[in-house]
């Protein structure tokens, strides 16, 4: 199951990767969800091969995921790979400079079973798939629209 979408930012390609790679944002918000949130390869900024453990609540049970960057390309991109039960994923967020204070940000998305339990929850979300579209659109968008509210607080 594949989403992406793709949102004009007005910001610096630089701005923007700083705020998509703001990991300590990331995970701030993931606790405020109530998410337990452990990275596992050290401090300092994202590269390749930081990693994070996470722990949360879906459906009634308490699930885990493990996280990692699997490329970073200081502006242009990052990929991310999680897992978590029977699913795995990988996400990828590509930055393409349209003017010196203009971004493009383009959002890849995309799951795979590797269970047949995952198969079958997987199946059932393709039922609710358009929902999903918008809400992934949504949350993308209001994510691009608090980056250009902190640029402009910035400048």
């Amino acid at each position: 199951m594949k989403f992406s979408t793709k949102e004009d930012i007005e910001a610096s390609m630089e701005f923007v990767f700083d705020r998509c790679s703001d990991y300590k944002a990331f995970e701030r918000a993931a606790m405020r969800r109530g998410v337990d949130v452990v990275r596992t390869s050290g401090e300092g900024p994202i590269a390749k091969g930081s990693s994070w453990e996470v722990e949360f609540e879906f459906r009634g049970k308490s699930r885990k995921a493990a996280i990692q960057i699997t490329h970073a390309d200081n502006p242009n991109s990052i990929n991310i790979y999680f897992e978590s039960g029977g699913i795995e994923g990988d996400c990828e967020i590509e930055l393409v400079a349209l003017s010196p204070n203009r971004t493009r940000m383009g959002i890849e998305f995309e799951l795979k079973p590797r269970t047949l339990a995952a198969r079958l929850m997987l199946q059932s979300m393709k039922l609710a798939r358009q929902n999903l579209i918008k809400r992934f659109k949504t949350r993308v968008a209001d994510f691009a629209e608090d980056i250009e509210e902190k640029a402009m607080g910035r400048a």
